[in-house]
């Protein structure tokens, strides 16, 4: 597993809090764990925000009437979408 290692710099308030955050009275014992949580986090909520993202298109294709049966065959049912989204879905 690649392992990359980043810098930062942090200054005033953000280090304030990632020292509150760190520690014996905090929630991480490191700061780089701290970190990693963080874009863990990121990587969960950007994930659930594209999931959530098709779950919307497919109901609004649907409302729009957008769709087709599927014939159980993948190339002929994308066949089928392009032929309909070339005549506007009618």
């Amino acid at each position: 597993m690649l392992s990359t290692r980043i810098n930062a710099r942090l200054s005033g308030p953000l280090a304030a809090f990632v020292e509150r955050m760190v520690g014996i009275t905090g929630l991480y014992e490191t700061p780089s764990e701290y970190v990693r949580d963080l874009i863990r986090r990121d990587m969960e909520q950007r994930e659930a925000r594209l999931d959530l993202s098709s779950i919307m298109t497919g109901y609004r294709d649907l409302a729009a009437g957008a769709i087709i049966p599927s014939s159980g065959d993948f190339h002929k049912d994308m066949k089928t979408m392009a032929k309909k989204e070339a005549d506007g879905w009618q």
